[in-house]
């Protein structure tokens, strides 16, 4: 994902800013829907956790939090899909007051824009019968402003 030059401070810092600025995104419309996109609890895990059990590194989490104040802009924005990717997965369901993971399908929307001299990729997920989401904010290249040269950044969107 590109290297980013931070201590345990400004790691702490970036990660407390970014759970407070995320707790004031609602619904953001997007044109290219034409309905609003929700910001719940599992985008902001999906940002800290690659899985359930597992935690992202702070080399992931950092680039993420670091621009997540850029992705309701990137969604209020998009008029044009970039790339779509459908899947069957497992997700959690309540079901009887009990959570149980069942076979879904899944669709992940890809968002690119340039804001602020970035490129980011914004994913919204659609677990089928449910509300489409934020799941995740990436750097897909930024402009190294020495040499006017692009750092390219890509990954799956499930993961990422």
């Amino acid at each position: 994902m590109g290297k980013f030059n931070f201590n345990q401070e400004e790691f702490e810092k970036v990660k407390s800013e970014a759970e407070k600025i995320y707790e004031t995104f609602s619904l953001v419309h997007c044109p290219y829907f034409s309905e609003k996109i929700a910001f719940n609890a599992k985008g902001l895990r999906h940002l800290k956790f690659k899985s359930d059990q597992q935690a992202r590194s702070q080399e992931d989490q950092y680039p993420r939090l670091k621009l997540l104040h850029l992705a309701p802009q990137v969604l209020s924005k998009s008029h044009t899909l970039q790339g779509i990717w459908r899947t069957k997965r497992f997700e959690s369901n309540k079901t009887n007051s009990q959570w149980k993971y069942i076979m879904k399908d899944v669709v992940f929307y890809e968002f690119i824009a340039v804001i602020e001299n970035v490129r980011i990729k914004v994913i919204v997920k659609e677990v089928l019968g449910g509300e489409k989401h934020f799941w995740s904010v990436i750097p897909y290249w930024s402009i190294d402003k020495a040499n006017s040269k692009r750092v390219l950044h890509s990954g799956n969107p499930d993961a990422d």
